[in-house]
């Protein structure tokens, strides 16, 4: 098996080479260090991120092996494809900031990658769907924009500008990491203050020492393991016979990864405020409503409607929301029982967490935990 990676990622990687593994694979890898094109390769199949260079996907289509492609950017060739939910990714990111109260968003990209369309798309429907505006961010269809020597200095003072510009408290989804880097190099050259002033989140989760960081950066994890193992998995099928998939396979989230840079609340009711940090560290108890309103120090009727006024849901909502998508994460990423997961997530007992899950998902726990191992 060939890996025609023109855009590399060490955990894609991991998850091809554990199927490798599993199934007595030989992979050659040479174009994933050396980018060289392999011209007279003779093999089985092919793994390819036709991402980048023509050359690579010129060699890839006349190769004529069995090919399963990890990229978008070329959608005219019709390879079978295994990508990133990016929607569901933009949707926790989306869903983390409107959970916080936030009413100011904005998305920021720098090239025309169908990645970061992708998120940009699905984070800008997402809040727009809850009435409220997103200014997306898009260096490379600004004025100023420019290829030249004096880019990087161009494009750091567009930054600046439009991030002194736009209104605070500010909720800003970054297409990658090194995106939110760059978000919170200018805030800090400029003195906004993140999570205060600039609330942030990336994507990819691929900062390397992140906790050592002064602000440590929030991050949507996209499960890029199963990504690489899943696209193994569906070219052994091919190549066995079975009918490639029409339609990309998409592989959902592990989830949000949650640090300083996104760790704030943007509610002005102090009450609400304090019911939700409540919810927060407390949802793994059997809490109700009442426990809630206790903590916000006021009565569950005037608690409710501020609630309402405040989230946009009513608080038991807001439990089960958050009980649920722990159980997710849970249930993607842990080989706990259920019962174990249950009371890990708040409920008193499994039928009663498998009732919450089904009506809040349309599957039960072990339909959505083999739905997310086969994706």
């Amino acid at each position: 098996m060939l890996l025609a990676l023109g855009w590399y990622d060490q955990r894609l990687h991991r998850g091809i080479e554990r199927y490798a593994q599993e199934h007595g694979w030989h992979l050659c890898s040479d174009v994933t260090r050396e980018r060289v094109i392999p011209w007279g390769w003779e093999g089985d199949g092919i793994l390819a991120w036709l991402g980048t260079g023509d050359d690579l996907a010129e060699f890839v289509v006349q190769a004529r092996k069995p090919t399963l492609d990890f990229s978008y950017r070329r959608p005219h060739l019709k390879f079978p494809r295994v990508l990133v939910d990016h929607e569901a990714c933009a949707r926790l990111a989306a869903e983390h900031f409107l959970t916080r109260g936030f009413k100011n968003f904005a998305f920021y990209s720098d090239r025309d990658n169908w990645a970061y369309e992708e998120n940009g798309r699905a984070f800008v429907r997402t809040v727009s769907e809850t009435g409220n505006a997103c200014n997306w961010l898009r260096w490379h269809r600004s004025p100023e924009f420019s290829t030249d020597r004096l880019q990087w200095k161009l494009k750091r003072k567009w930054l600046a500008t439009e991030l002194k510009r736009a209104p605070k408290p500010l909720a800003l989804f970054a297409a990658t990491d090194d995106h939110a880097l760059e978000v919170l190099e200018t805030c800090e050259d400029l003195g906004l203050s993140v999570p205060e002033q600039v609330s942030l989140i990336g994507m990819d989760n691929s900062l390397l020492a992140v906790e050592a960081m002064p602000t440590p950066v929030s991050s949507v994890n996209p499960n890029m393991e199963l990504v690489g193992y899943r696209g193994a998995e569906l070219l052994d099928q091919m190549m066995n016979g079975k009918k490639a998939p029409s339609e990309p396979v998409r592989i959902p989230p592990l989830g949000l990864i949650t640090r300083k840079s996104s760790d704030l609340l943007a509610i002005e009711h102090p009450g609400i405020a304090r019911g939700l940090r409540f919810l927060w560290a407390n949802y793994q108890k059997p809490i109700g409503v009442g426990d809630l309103a206790r903590a916000a120090a006021m009565s569950v009727r005037n608690f409710h409607q501020a609630f309402m006024e405040s989230v946009g849901r009513s608080p038991g909502h807001e439990i089960q929301r958050v009980r649920i998508e722990k159980a997710k994460r849970l249930l993607a990423d842990s080989s706990e029982k259920m019962e174990a997961i249950a009371e890990l997530c708040g409920y008193e007992s499994a039928n009663s967490f498998w009732v919450a899950f089904r009506r809040s998902t349309g599957l039960s726990p072990k339909q959505y935990q083999k739905q997310v191992a086969r994706a």
